[in-house]
């Protein structure tokens, strides 16, 4: 049975989390080694020669048209935002709190699309969007005791990649993906690289950190794959939701890869982020039903 373009969208944002999450854990493995800034040249230089060996292979028209389109070019500079904020709090706080608090990513994404696209969003979704944000504060719980600062950068990591996926959703379809990919990962390296002497130089890479970054960048390559296809394959209230899959692979992962025990708060707050979220989506739906409805009911000009 053929999948609809919703359900293909779903299936590539689920791979993408897991893709992504993966990636994650073996980011955070090596960041007691090396600074951020040298992860992201490392592990820029070889998804950027994979991604480029890719195109090629595949006859793909690698078009400097395309690479400075300013949709791109915005959606580079989010993607840039994003990585440094978010491995930066990666390398300092719990590895499934980072997760939990990037799961209010689709409430960011509809705040978004509501300011700045024009989007309708009716109380009901505004409320659970605050709902969302009020679940953030519990897991980052500012105050003396159990706040980390680190975990802002979360926070804002998670409002570049919402603005990401909005842009991304307007770069017209003529442009690849293994364009916006490729350009993508040489800025991600080309800035890795400028930041290596103000985050402490360069130090000596062991070998299992190189084959760890060697996997994170074909990770990296095949989560780029799968997030773009999935924002330009189904509309973004059905696809959003299945982010949450990502959850679940870190909170595996923390336990038993980083003996990480979750609290209450963190437990409490990542509930209330999905919750949220998934009452957004639900509300989003209904609102795309009644519109059918009024489309079909109307008599015709």
């Amino acid at each position: 049975m053929a999948l609809t373009e919703n359900s293909r969208g779903a299936l590539f944002m689920s791979l993408a989390m897991a893709v992504f999450t993966c990636n994650d854990a073996l980011v955070k493995s090596v960041t007691s080694e090396l600074s951020v800034a040298q992860i992201m040249t490392v592990r820029g230089i070889m998804a950027t020669v994979l991604t480029y060996c890719v195109a090629r292979y595949l006859g793909v028209a690698l078009s400097f048209k395309a690479v400075v389109h300013p949709l791109v070019l915005l959606r580079t500079a989010f993607e840039i935002g994003a990585t440094l904020t978010y491995l930066s709090a990666l390398a300092h706080i719990e590895f499934a709190a980072a997760s939990s608090i990037m799961q209010s990513l689709p409430l960011a994404v509809t705040l978004g699309a509501a300011l700045f696209l024009g989007e309708p969003v009716g109380w009901r979704r505004w409320t659970a969007i605050a709902a969302g944000f009020v679940g953030v504060l519990i897991i980052i719980r500012p105050g003396p005791e159990g706040f980390t600062p680190a975990a802002l950068l979360a926070v804002i990591a998670c409002f570049f990649t919402a603005s990401r996926d909005l842009t991304t959703k307007r770069i017209t379809a003529g442009i690849p993906t293994l364009t916006v990919t490729l350009f993508t990962s040489l800025a991600n390296t080309v800035v890795g690289a400028a930041l290596i002497a103000p985050m402490g130089g360069w130090q000596p890479v062991s070998p299992h950190a190189l084959g760890y970054l060697a996997l994170t960048a074909i990770l990296v390559f095949a989560g780029y794959q799968a997030v773009i296809k999935s924002m330009r394959t189904g509309e973004i209230s059905f696809i959003a939701p299945f982010r949450y899959t990502g959850l679940i692979w870190a909170l595996a992962i923390g336990v038993f890869l980083f003996g990480e025990r979750p609290n209450a708060y963190m437990l409490t707050g990542a509930a209330i982020v999905i919750g949220s979220g998934l009452y957004t989506f639900y509300r989003e739906r209904k609102r795309q039903g009644v519109l059918a409805e009024k489309a079909t009911a109307a008599p015709p000009a």
